[in-house]
């Protein structure tokens, strides 16, 4: 690769104060970077572009050169398949002309001559550069059809070569580049390379906003670019502030297991926020020291208060802001003066509402003073471990593993009611609002080094840096499930994001594609999103793809399945002929074998633990769905029972698989679901969707962070 090459080139466009790279140009900067094209020359007269046409061999393609016309197809400046010296003169001229009448003040370099391709299967790699997550590269099907189809998949700059392979499988024409119709595969190691370096090419250096090779023509032997498109920007934005991890881990800590909390803006008088943050506190049992700053009172709720920090003789953690908007910058400005670690803002009026110029003062302060701010607009935050309750919402005491945040009040609340009526424990929930500081990778970096927190789960209508959040969650999703909930996911989300949060939701594909290359778990609804909180972290991790089913029922056999393929799950086909023989030998002869196992509705207790405990002795299983269908015969509760007996006794034994399970029924399948999930099994009453949803995000994490056999 050479870098002085393309400096040189980029200078020269930089001096003569354009923001796109000509033809010619484009091509001298994929020569430097390894990246294949064809041969080509720029002409300046009909006589030398035939004469030129003729060196290189018929046909050609011939292309204006303006660094004014980026979209030569447009303006009528390409004329492909020229077949003879004259053809070539003829085309110069109309190119010309085409150009002059397109933009009659376009500075005209000439007419590139290139090399036709022949044969091969179009498609584009580009990068470009988002607000949020930086330089990226793409990849799609090429041609017409990447502006038809628009079927293109996204991954950060620089990409790996395993990055650029998950590419070339995630469009959805993929089967195209395998073969189709008796085509050949076009060869997969070339794309790949063409992929990666692209994306070390924006990455080395930045003024390159944008950049497309569209078409490439990859076929057996190779992939080739016939067309560069490079757009720069030489005042690209600067880089977004971004503490040290150390330095950020030190103030989480003192932020969410603070020894001291100060409430600024403490009431006595009931239904003030400052009155509800003081009971939470004091009720959620606490065992950390309380100062209320209030400049009227000499006591709040018991405990004396304070004219403001200042006067606290103490050393305190964290603030939380009870008073109006106008009131934050003076007092955040005595919680730096104090050195207070974090201050908890709790009053709207900021960036949500216009007020862009409120929210930067405060900004300012946070980092002339180096004290971190959580939100400001939002509800607080809870910290179970600690009986911390920073919050003017309910109390919450249901302590667990699984840590929550939102950038929204509501959806917080919604967490807090489905955590509680679930009887999921949480570690922390905590709300971001128009995160003017502390954002979705502060709080990964926190629950990273938690003992007290497995599992991560996020709600957010946009990423304030993309890219740093991506490149923190790509090492904690190794260790512990990251799951997110993005919302803002189409037109009319996005608009109601902007608008609720001050949020510009990016495009969604993006950050589709950004969040599984970081090992992510995406949830596509709230609901969806607690379902993985809450079951994702108990189940053990596979140790291979191999799924089966065992039902009561034909018909939630093949929802299931059907659910299966919806997740990315591999169900055991053909099932090997002395397993189909073993299970065979549980089931009525009017039952099936085969994979799902239908067992039947009428069968007693005992079926279903003989053909479960089968599938967790057997080292080809790697996962068992249960479908289970209500009958006299076997009640609701004693299959679940039996369930959990037949999984602690394989644990016993050593044999530890994930089990999930649905269930059909009347109520009484609700008891059993919920002591199916509380023993480890998760269970859901009248869904086949929901359980297998959480067995394929488990799959999907063990796959990302390494943890399945290849």
């Amino acid at each position: 690769m050479d870098k002085s090459k393309v400096r040189e080139i980029l200078d020269k466009v930089k001096a003569d104060k354009r923001d796109a790279l000509t033809a010619p140009e484009g091509k001298l900067v994929c020569d430097a970077y390894g990246i294949k094209v064809p041969g080509e020359g720029t002409a300046s007269s009909a006589a030398e572009a035939s004469k030129m046409a003729q060196g290189m061999g018929f046909p050609v393609v011939m292309k204006i050169v303006s660094p004014d016309i980026l979209h030569k197809t447009e303006a009528g400046g390409v004329i492909v398949g020229v077949k003879s010296a004259d053809e070539a003169a003829s085309a110069y001229e109309q190119i010309i002309a085409n150009a002059k009448k397109y933009k009659s003040d376009a500075k005209i370099v000439g007419v590139q001559v290139q090399q036709m391709i022949k044969g091969g299967q179009e498609v584009i790699v580009g990068a470009m550069t988002d607000d949020s997550f930086g330089k990226l590269v793409a990849f799609g099907m090429g041609g017409v059809l990447v502006e038809v189809l628009k079927d293109v998949t996204f991954r950060l700059a620089p990409a790996s070569k395993d990055d650029a392979a998950s590419m070339l499988d995630s469009i959805q024409a993929a089967e195209m580049l395998k073969g189709v119709r008796g085509s050949k595969p076009v060869n997969r190691e070339a794309l790949q390379d063409v992929i990666v370096r692209v994306s070390q090419l924006v990455s080395d250096f930045p003024e390159i906003a944008e950049m497309d090779l569209n078409p490439i023509f990859a076929s057996e032997t190779g992939a080739i670019a016939a067309d560069v498109r490079i757009v720069v920007n030489f005042a690209p934005k600067a880089p977004r502030y971004r503490p040290d991890e150390k330095a950020v881990v030190t103030s989480m800590n003192r932020i969410m297991k603070p020894k001291a909390v100060a409430v600024v803006g403490a009431s006595n008088e009931a239904g003030k926020i400052g009155n509800s943050v003081m009971k939470n506190l004091i009720n959620g049992g606490y065992k950390g020291k309380i100062y209320p700053i209030n400049p009227k009172d000499a006591e709040v709720m018991g405990i004396k208060a304070f004219k403001s920090v200042k006067d606290v003789p103490d050393e305190i953690d964290t603030a939380v802001f009870a008073v109006p908007a106008k009131l934050v910058a003076g007092a955040l400005k005595e919680c730096g003066e104090k050195k207070i670690a974090g201050a908890i803002l709790i009053p709207s009026g900021f960036g949500e509402t216009g007020n862009i110029e409120g929210q930067e003062e405060l900004q300012k302060i946070g980092r002339e003073y180096n004290i971190r701010l959580m939100g400001p607009n939002i509800y607080g935050f809870y910290y179970t471990p600690a009986n911390l309750c920073a919050t003017f919402c309910t109390a919450y005491d249901y302590k667990g593993s699984t840590a929550l945040s939102s950038q929204s009040g509501g959806i917080g609340m919604a967490i807090i009611g489905y955590s509680r009526s679930a009887k999921m424990g949480v570690s922390a929930i905590v709300g971001l609002g128009n995160k003017s500081d502390i954002d979705e990778d502060d709080l990964l970096l926190f629950f990273e080094q938690d003992d007290n927190t497995k599992v991560i789960a996020q709600h957010a209508e946009d990423l304030k840096d993309g890219r740093a959040f991506a490149e923190v969650a790509k090492r904690v999703s190794k260790k512990k499930p990251v799951i997110m909930l993005k919302a803002g996911r189409t037109a009319m989300g996005a608009a109601a994001a902007a608008s609720h949060t001050g949020a510009v939701a990016g495009t969604d594909r993006i950050y589709d594609d950004v969040l599984r290359q970081s090992g992510v778990i995406r949830a596509k609804s709230l609901r969806q999103m607690l379902d993985f909180a809450r079951g994702v972290p108990i189940l053990p991790t596979p140790k291979g793809e191999n799924v089966v089913i065992i039902t009561g029922a034909g018909g939630s056999g093949v929802l299931l399945s059907d659910a299966c393929v919806d997740n990315g799950l591999k169900l055991l086909k053909p099932m090997p002929a002395d397993l189909d023989a073993a299970f065979r030998k549980f089931i009525p002869p009017f039952g099936a074998a085969g994979n799902p196992v239908d067992i039947t509705g009428g069968e007693p207790p005992i079926t279903y633990m003989n053909t479960v405990r089968l599938g967790l002795e057997d080292e080809r299983i790697h996962a068992l769905i249960l479908g289970y269908w209500h009958t006299i015969v076997t009640p609701p509760m004693v299959f679940a029972r039996n369930m959990v007996q037949v999984v602690n006794e394989m644990k016993e034994k050593g044999k530890v698989k994930p089990v999930v399970a649905s269930l059909a029924g009347d109520v009484e399948v609700e008891e059993a679901a919920q002591y199916l999930y509380e023993n480890g099994i998760p269970a859901y009453a009248y869904s086949t969707e929901i359980p297998v949803e959480i067995l394929g995000a488990k799959y999907q994490w063990a796959r990302a962070a390494g943890l399945m056999p290849k």
